[in-house]
């Protein structure tokens, strides 16, 4: 509502924004909180930037937009050019918000920025929402977490008399301030029913026969969305999840068996299947959180988030969050031994590196490898395997079409799972601590416990 021009509009739920909270309390809402640009919601002071400066967030409802500067810009000297930072993530975004006082945060969606289109951010973002249970009931996050479809947020600028593409361009610039929408207010009510339910995390474990204190531990999650009630009669309802991340699932059995087959080791292997994944990586949090092995013990973590994209074999092998690990040097040696070439992920931009279960190892500083798919088809050559990673992207991801077909060749993920094989077993045969390089946000984490072992 504006309240002096006159201006008032209600917003369509799903369709032109989206709303929620992870207060676990029976009613939380926003009544008439003012509105404020807060450029992409980022403070942090190692980079000089902070886009908070100069304003008080305590009881607003901040608007900010998705990714980070150096993706905006493509400049390769502002946070790290076109790949995404964690100060990207919309996770990121809902946490600072949350830390400057704010009583609503709503992240802007393009789809370009986002790396998908809004109709994920439709499906993942309505609906019951899943999160840890918390004794204090969350009480410090902010009461409505959202999104605003690009339509959405330029005509509030324009009711509030400014241009949203003249605003989103300095906010790309050091030295940006927030800017208030004036007379533009924003009230938001919810009413939630609290329900507690179990999901499980699955865990088969290989013990270690010198250092079975010791552990590496490979990561897939088994969950998906389950059924979409709200589809027309007729439609497929269901979300199979074959590709995301029923591969992942099968890779890990498969190392479970190869593993048995040739151990034990001296270091134990830890086959963990979590849960809730899409949901806000909840299962592998709750692990780190409490693990059957400290993590100051954890030698790595090697994660499998959809292993099949490309039909059969290719030449190249994608690290997602590329240079960032010793674990690089273990795949680059197996890699070589299979005809292949480490690369960087196609598309750094997109931040998957913070979107699978190894970040919440990583977080905590347990050095983690996560794969992403190849392009380079040994049959077919890149540019069919980018396309098939593309159609995968826009048609099939998230969506009820995530479909197993037994016309898929499944030749290359197996070679996938063969490298994981082969780097668990160089560190479970060995006493190396690999590390983060120098330079990543998680090295400092990994040196102290490093430090607590006395290494």
């Amino acid at each position: 509502a504006g309240e002096t021009s006159g201006y008032r509009r209600e917003f369509q739920y799903a369709k032109e924004y989206t709303a929620a909270t992870q207060r676990q309390q029976a009613r939380v809402g926003i009544s008439a909180a003012p509105l404020v640009f807060a450029g992409y919601g980022i403070n942090a002071p190692e980079r000089g930037w902070n886009d908070y400066a100069g304003i008080d967030a305590a009881g607003k409802a901040v608007i900010v937009l998705v990714n980070d500067p150096g993706f905006a810009t493509q400049d390769p000297s502002l946070f790290n050019g076109n790949t995404m930072t964690y100060y990207g993530r919309w996770t990121y975004k809902y946490e600072e918000a949350a830390r400057q006082g704010a009583a609503a945060v709503f992240v802007v969606h393009e789809t370009a920025p986002a790396a998908y289109p809004w109709a994920v951010v439709e499906l993942g973002f309505t609906g019951a929402q899943r999160g840890l249970a918390a004794a204090d009931g969350n009480a410090d996050a902010v009461a409505v977490e959202g999104w605003l479809t690009r339509a959405t947020a330029v005509e509030l600028f324009a009711a509030a008399g400014l241009d949203y593409e003249e605003l989103k361009a300095a906010a790309a610039k050091p030295g940006f301030r927030a800017a208030p929408l004036p007379g533009i207010t924003a009230s938001v009510q919810l009413k939630v029913d609290v329900s507690r339910s179990l999901s499980r995390n699955v865990v088969g474990i290989l013990p270690g026969a010198e250092h079975p204190e010791e552990a590496i531990v490979y990561t897939a999650h088994w969950d998906h969305f389950g059924i979409n009630e709200g589809v027309s009669e007729g439609e497929d309802a269901i979300y199979n999840g074959a590709v995301d991340n029923a591969s992942g699932i099968a890779g890990l059995l498969a190392l479970a068996r190869l593993h048995a087959e040739h151990g034990p080791y001296p270091r134990s292997i830890v086959f963990l299947a979590v849960t809730a994944e899409e949901y806000g990586l909840l299962g592998t949090r709750h692990y780190v959180e409490h693990p059957l092995y400290p993590l100051a013990a954890t030698v790595a973590n090697l994660n499998m988030d959809s292993l099949y994209k490309v039909d059969g074999r290719v030449r190249d092998v994608a690290v997602i969050g590329y240079g960032n690990s010793e674990l690089e040097t273990y795949l680059a040696s197996e890699a070589e031994g299979q005809g292949r070439e480490v690369v960087q992920e196609s598309n750094p931009e997109k931040g998957f590196f913070y979107r699978s279960d190894h970040f919440e190892f990583a977080k905590r500083g347990v050095p983690a490898l996560y794969l992403g798919n190849g392009k380079d088809s040994r049959e077919h050559g890149a540019t069919w395997g980018q396309n098939q990673l593309d159609a995968y992207i826009a048609h099939d991801y998230h969506q009820p079409s995530d479909e197993y077909s037994p016309d898929w060749d499944m030749s290359g993920a197996a070679e996938d799972v063969l490298l994981f094989f082969g780097i668990a077993e160089a560190l479970a045969a060995g006493r190396d601590w690999p590390n983060w390089n120098e330079g990543t946000e998680f090295k400092a984490a990994r040196d102290a416990t490093s430090a607590a072992r006395g290494r």
